[in-house]
């Protein structure tokens, strides 16, 4: 697959070529990119990269049982200057009765000829599929990264949250891509009002009989497999949603697993049937930072020593999911989830603060909910869509 836009009559003007990223070479290029772009980005949290060459994998990762997906790179004058994932997710089209497409992944110097060229190339890829829009970005799904960070660009992004360059929005809607969907991150501290909400709520929880309980040590798999049950059912109606496979969910659920701790994952029960969930992790990106993505370098577990030492040093941490079934919404569940997830995490392990995302722009609901017990907007994501010309 290859992309020529200008001719090479000057530097400015050098040929940009787009290929797969197919061989083991190519993917370690295609994982590494973003070093190239945040050097000079003190926000940026490094990768990990044994985990990133993972997730494009077609061996390791469940997406590609049920899905198809391409890396692409830019080239020019030998360099990699761009990087983009494509992604076809029949799922998600035959949930929502949709003929989308995805890209997710993106990164490019701040060259419109290497971002049109990107997006060019997924666009054909998505075209000969068949599909009719591409949205993004989007990594496979939105149960994964996904959005374009468009405010809150100085501080750092906090674990699985994306983070770019202000000027990827101007690349990207120069294109042609217009927005579909912001998404809220929230912030909280231990300075905030959830203590002023922490009676009512126990009263009006109390009143409905729901209890709330950490992730049992001694039933983890059957725990994991109802947070899944949960997960399929709060988010059912969302825009954007797709169902994560049982292959999907036990893969991220091994993933972390290794790193989550048990009691920052609530399960909320009405006469022991779970109808709500909350996980929190520590943010790893605190712990990453130092290693610059490497667990393993020259062959030693020297990042990987490190990066556990740092684990126990961790501050901040994000709440990345707060579902709760539609019929026992409007009680105090989410609430509760929240007070139980800031008493363990400031009173335990002595988090400072933490972020809870994302919310959908709309989702009033949540937002209000959200807002009401302490938490304030800090970054806003964006989704961005553009029709497939039929005639490409």
């Amino acid at each position: 697959m290859t992309t020529q836009l200008r001719p090479p009559d000057s530097p400015a003007q050098t040929r940009i070529e787009i290929r797969p990223a197919v061989s083991r070479l190519d993917r370690n290029q295609f994982v590494r990119l973003p070093w190239q772009i945040y050097r000079d980005d003190p926000a940026w949290a490094p990768p990990l990269l044994m985990e990133r060459k993972e997730f494009i994998d077609p061996r390791k990762h469940p997406f590609y049982i049920h899905g198809a997906a391409v890396p692409l790179i830019a080239w020019r004058a030998g360099r990699p200057v761009g990087r983009i994932l494509v992604s076809d997710d029949p799922l998600f089209n035959a949930h929502h009765g949709d003929n989308v497409g995805c890209f997710g992944m993106f990164e490019s110097i701040d060259d419109q000829a290497v971002a049109d060229s990107l997006l060019d190339a997924a666009v054909n890829w998505l075209a000969a599929r068949g599909r009719s829009r591409i949205m993004g970005p989007i990594d496979y799904s939105m149960n994964y990264s996904c959005g374009l960070l468009i405010d809150g660009f100085d501080t750092p992004p906090r674990v699985m949250m994306n983070h770019n360059p202000p000027y990827y929005a101007r690349l990207l809607e120069a294109w042609g891509l217009t927005k579909a969907k912001d998404l809220y991150a929230w912030w909280f501290t231990t300075d905030n009002r959830i203590e002023q909400w922490r009676p009512r709520v126990e009263r009006i929880v109390a009143r409905s009989g729901v209890t709330v309980r950490p992730l049992r040590r001694n039933d983890l798999t059957a725990d994991i497999l109802r947070c899944r049950d949960i997960y399929n059912g709060a988010w059912a109606d969302n825009w954007g949603d797709v169902p994560m496979t049982l292959a999907e969910f036990n893969h991220l659920a091994k993933f972390l697993m290794h790193l989550a701790i048990p009691e920052l994952i609530f399960i909320a029960e009405a006469k022991g049937r779970p109808v709500g969930f909350s996980m929190t992790l520590p943010d790893f990106n605190e712990a990453a930072r130092s290693i610059n993505g490497r667990l393993f370098p020259f062959g030693l577990p020297i990042g990987l020593i490190r990066f556990y030492r740092n684990l126990k040093r961790i501050k901040t941490g994000r709440l990345l999911a707060l579902g709760v079934i539609p019929e026992f919404r409007r009680q105090g569940i989410a609430e509760l989830l929240i007070l139980r997830t800031f008493d363990y995490g400031t009173k335990e392990i002595g988090l400072t603060g933490a972020e809870l995302s994302w919310t959908l722009e709309d989702n009033s609901l949540i937002n209000r909910t959200i807002e009401a017990v302490g938490g304030h907007r800090y970054k806003t994501y964006r989704i961005y869509q553009k029709a497939i010309d039929s005639g490409r």
